[in-house]
């Protein structure tokens, strides 16, 4: 009798009514062949689903795939869809790894397989006070995800016994920066946090400027929001550091993918889709409907992965080794090497 091969269900809006999401699922889907086919692992069956990019279909997407056999499902893309499909999953005893970067819809069986502000501002946060920063302060969008690296920021800071100057939060408009930006720069701080990136933080750095700020006497720091080329011809934000993959590795996997696929590169969290079918090829070798328990995925050891070493922690979150990158107008240097092991104490 043969090997029952795993069943892997990916779920993604294909059908989305906007272009580029159903662009970034085509992408997704064609990272995770690429993994299946890199893995050699002929016993991993891929199930693409459409999610259609709504909750409801979303749910009813994930329950045709555990019809169909599914053992561990990988997605959806969107935080409202993994609210959809976690309960769907975890009836059947089935986990999940999405690709949100929302922690809250995490844990029971929800692993988040996505880049994660709280992981990034942790890890900019402690190596700056390595190198000498003990009084901080931080400027944040008026925005969920300035939320997340707001309440980041504080608890980093307060677990490192840090001063904090300032929080200043600002409309996600160019022309509303300016004030948030002015508090910030006159806030004594020697270290600053700023939540943004594209076009709103080329509007702070003049802005800061205008306040007064400048980068001799304030090292300022950034998520992975700032990895972006477009930042290096901002001269407040030269010799800033930030905390993201390693840039060699999305290179890397950018000649790798676009080898196998015609078009252009990959977006970013192409990745993501890679690593999750790495990640269940290489626990696939268990017993049929044991393979993806919660003791496996949240390995201590945890998994290297296309942007470093990863793993999930019981609240479905993912800590990740992240390297300490500086901008200069030539690139992004790195400054801190990610780790490339995970110390053996909790985390």
């Amino acid at each position: 009798m043969g090997k029952v091969p795993a069943r892997v269900a990916l779920l993604l809006p294909f059908s989305s009514p906007q272009a580029d999401v159903r662009a970034i699922a085509q992408a997704l889907e064609r990272a995770a062949e690429l993994a299946l086919v890199d893995s050699k692992n002929a016993d991993v069956l891929l199930m693409p689903r459409d999610d259609g990019g709504t909750p409801e279909k979303a749910a009813a997407a994930a329950t045709q795939a555990l019809n169909d056999g599914a053992e561990v499902i990988l997605g959806p893309l969107f935080a409202q869809a993994v609210n959809a499909v976690g309960p769907v999953a975890r009836a059947q005893h089935v986990p999940v790894i999405a690709f949100s970067s929302d922690r809250s819809v995490g844990g029971d069986g929800v692993y988040l397989l996505s880049f994660q502000p709280e992981t990034e501002v942790n890890r900019i946060i402690s190596f700056a006070a390595t190198r000498g920063h003990s009084s901080f302060a931080a400027l944040v969008p008026r925005s969920p995800y300035g939320d997340k690296v707001a309440d980041a920021f504080r608890q980093s800071t307060m677990q490192l016994g840090a001063a904090v100057t300032s929080v200043q939060d600002f409309d996600e408009k160019p022309e509303l920066v300016n004030e948030a930006a002015r508090v910030t720069a006159r806030s004594g701080a020697d270290a600053v946090l700023i939540g943004e990136g594209g076009i709103l933080l080329q509007a702070i750095g003049p802005a800061l400027a205008l306040g007064g700020a400048n980068n001799r006497s304030t090292k300022f720091l950034g998520t992975g929001l700032w990895d972006d080329a477009s930042i290096q011809k901002e001269p407040m934000l030269a010799n800033g550091w930030f905390a993201a993959p390693s840039p060699d590795a999305f290179r890397n996997f950018t000649a790798h993918y676009r080898a196998a696929y015609s078009g252009g590169p990959p977006p970013r969290i192409a990745t993501l889709a890679y690593d999750a079918v790495s990640l269940v090829a290489l626990l696939s070798n268990g017993r049929p409907y044991q393979r993806f328990t919660d003791s496996a995925l949240t390995d201590p050891a945890g998994f290297a992965g296309v942007d470093g070493i990863f793993r999930f922690r019981d609240n479905g979150s993912a800590q990740r080794g992240l390297a300490i990158l500086e901008v200069t107008p030539g690139g992004f240097n790195v400054v801190d090497p990610a780790p490339r092991t995970f110390p053996a104490a909790g985390f």
